[in-house]
């Protein structure tokens, strides 16, 4: 996908900004709010990865709290393509802060606690 190009009619594509072994995400603009978002679009085929990622998106739809990312649509486009659009988060991932410095005791007291919540929610909707 190209930069301008509008997905599903909804989201327009702003950048690539990563891939892994199941997805592409792209950083996007959604065209009904104009809000930023993370637009991952499944990457290849093969009925685990489909029913994956398609479960992937209806839990993230039910799940609410502020360690995980805002759910704002998933789908499956006219042209067969799956994707989960969230909220876009600016910010570095935890490899890169620990690549600058190890976390104090207290930083990482914080962030298990934040996790452990978040966690404690996903749980309690049976996410394993």
């Amino acid at each position: 996908m190209k930069p301008g190009s509008l997905f599903n009619q909804r989201f327009e594509i702003e950048r690539r900004a990563g891939s892994g072994g199941m997805s592409i995400v792209f950083r996007a603009r959604d065209v009904t709010t104009g809000e930023v978002c993370a637009l991952k679009l499944l990457a290849g085929d093969g009925d685990r990865k489909l029913e994956r990622f398609d479960r992937e998106g209806r839990v993230l739809a039910e799940l609410r709290h502020p360690a995980i990312v805002r759910y704002i649509d998933h789908g499956v486009t006219a042209a067969g393509e799956r994707y989960l659009a969230m909220e876009w988060l600016e910010g570095e991932d935890l490899s890169e802060r620990l690549a600058r410095a190890p976390l104090t005791i207290g930083e990482a007291l914080v962030l298990v606690r934040v996790v452990a919540e978040a966690l404690g929610v996903a749980h309690a909707r049976g996410v394993v």
